[in-house]
């Protein structure tokens, strides 16, 4: 363990290193890979280490590419805030803002599963550096900033115990180490991004789902938010479809262009 300041935190493994956000928060990440680089930014409880799981981690290694994968604050081996600053005003994005800066990067693209999804969003609209961004696993309904889904999972997170439409989430997250209340601040302060917002969006998108997810709303009504987006579907549901072979294939076709 290494003690920082009045914070103690894990030693990274061999393959990655910490990098001090904005407020101190201590972000885990790794990079490989010497080409154009791109950063990968996993899901609600996930960590960087799901990317290793799917085709798509590997396939940009092989065809070339710098890929950076971190833990979001509050995940794995980065720092879990239990406060609301630590969380709120897009901080999940200015972390991986700011780690791009300590990289001396100029320009990147983003590629984003799940709630990693919604964060890869504020990039679009925050930083001028992304200039190809992927956004799998998520419709249009964390545009609305009082998305039922999100408000239930914090409230569930919190201790209530009523709300069913979250109950596969709350049993998943039971069965496993997480930090719950870390989780519930994610939720409190889960980001959306306005229609305005998006409607100003220039650079190429790609929005890519599973033929069997219905998790976070209708895609396609999200591509009409974003000029010029593309859609693309791949067999599976929300837990499949991020690993396939052809989620990998499409992403790598649209980045090569």
């Amino acid at each position: 363990m290494i003690i920082c300041g009045d914070k103690l935190f894990a030693q990274a493994p061999a393959e990655g290193s910490y990098f001090t956000s904005f407020d101190g928060t201590k972000i885990y990440y790794e990079v490989k890979g010497d080409g154009y680089p791109i950063v990968m930014v996993h899901g609600f409880t996930g960590t960087s280490q799901g990317w290793k799981k799917g085709k798509l981690y590997t396939d940009l290694l092989t065809k070339g590419y710098k890929v950076i994968i971190l833990d979001q604050r509050g995940n794995g081996l980065s720092d879990k805030p239990h406060t609301d600053a630590g969380y709120a005003n897009d901080a999940e994005a200015k972390d991986i803002m700011g780690l791009v800066s300590s990289l001396g990067i100029k320009e990147y693209y983003a590629v984003g599963y799940s709630r990693g999804s919604i964060i890869t969003s504020r990039l679009l609209v925050l930083d001028k550096r992304v200039k190809k961004a992927v956004m799998g696993g998520m419709g249009a309904d964390y545009t609305n900033p009082e998305w039922p889904r999100r408000i239930h999972a914090y409230k569930a997170l919190m201790g209530d115990t009523t709300l069913h439409d979250v109950d596969e989430m709350m049993a998943y997250i039971h069965k496993n180490n997480f930090d719950n209340l870390a989780l519930a601040y994610q939720q409190k302060y889960q980001p959306s991004t306005s229609k305005k917002e998006l409607a100003k969006v220039k650079i190429p998108v790609l929005l890519i789902d599973g033929t069997e997810d219905t998790t976070n709303g209708d895609v396609s009504i999200l591509q009409k938010m974003i000029p010029g987006s593309i859609l693309k579907t791949v067999p599976g549901d929300h837990n499949s479809a991020g690993n396939s072979i052809q989620f990998s294939s499409a992403v790598c076709t649209f980045l090569s262009r």
